[in-house]
């Protein structure tokens, strides 16, 4: 491996190394009294606002009509959904679900951009779907009426809306590759801190979110800042990694947030590896190497 391509898969490495472990500080934050929303919508904004600065014209860009508007709305839902996700559930098993992406990505490829559906989509939509039901079904097998619902919990819903939206956030970067790299950056920062703020007061007026707690922004701010800075440089690393490697070269390495994050997780007690996981996790994987391959 030339230099060059060493120094950009390592880069990659960085960012599924942050990504891979967000679920701590995120899980800190909420401690502090800052909901896992919240979090999500300050560490955005900052980072928003720093490419505003820096690229006033991309934001400019991204205020005319336009399908990037649905790239807002994907990026902000899957980081609202997979951030949340890890603050409350089993780590291991939102992130596995949260790799389901590649089913996904196999029907919205060809909605909105005609693909052909091979046999060999056929079988990454098979091995996914079979994971999923290793992993979600209840403990103990017993089969009834409806076997998942004993089971299922916010925690999987949020991952699994989480890797949708990341499927359909990769497929809308696909499609709209005639922007600029800038204006595809500010809809998805854009993205992250506003679906999350919206959601975030929607659900604080139902109650269901707490509101932030501003007397102890002493102790929180300053994980919120470092958490920022982490998410500003792995995309960067993200950017610099995947435009000198091979797509799936890039896809395949980005899978190491799998073990970055159940490895973290089980070490720190956030998670858990029993059986069913490592089986069903094992197909989902395989699901994801055969779409990084593709």
């Amino acid at each position: 491996m030339a230099p060059t391509q060493g120094l950009a898969a390592s880069a990659l490495v960085l960012n599924a190394l942050v990504w891979g472990l967000s679920w701590w500080p995120f899980r800190h934050l909420d401690e502090q009294g800052l909901h896992p929303l919240w979090a999500t919508t300050l560490v955005y904004a900052a980072i928003s606002a720093l490419l505003l600065a820096a690229r006033p014209r991309s934001v400019v860009e991204l205020l005319r009509p336009s399908a990037l508007w649905v790239l807002v709305a994907a990026a902000g839902t899957t980081n609202a959904a997979f951030n949340w996700a890890v603050s409350i559930g089993d780590v291991v098993r939102v992130v596995l679900l949260f790799y389901l992406m590649p089913l996904w990505a196999v029907l919205l490829a060809r909605w909105l951009l005609n693909e052909a559906v091979t046999p060999r989509a056929l079988l990454r939509v098979a091995l996914g779907l079979a994971g999923a039901v290793i992993v979600l079904w209840p403990e103990g097998g017993k089969a009834h009426a409806s076997p998942f619902m004993a089971a299922f919990s916010l925690s999987d819903a949020l991952a699994i809306v989480g890797g949708f939206s990341f499927a359909l956030n990769n497929i809308m970067v696909r499609r709209e590759q005639a922007r600029s790299e800038a204006a595809r950056a500010a809809a998805m920062f854009i993205g992250g801190a506003l679906i999350a703020g919206v959601v975030g007061l929607a659900l604080q007026q139902a109650g269901s979110v707490p509101a932030p707690r501003w007397d102890a922004a002493a102790q929180w701010w300053p994980w919120a800042l470092g958490l920022s800075a982490a998410f500003l440089a792995a995309n960067l690393s993200l950017q610099y990694g995947a435009s000198r490697l091979p797509a799936h070269r890039t896809a395949v390495i980005m899978l190491t947030e799998v073990l970055f994050a159940s490895a973290s997780a089980v070490a720190l007690g956030a998670g858990t590896l029993g059986p069913a996981l490592l089986v069903g996790g094992a197909c989902i994987l395989a699901s994801a190497w055969l779409a990084a391959w593709d």
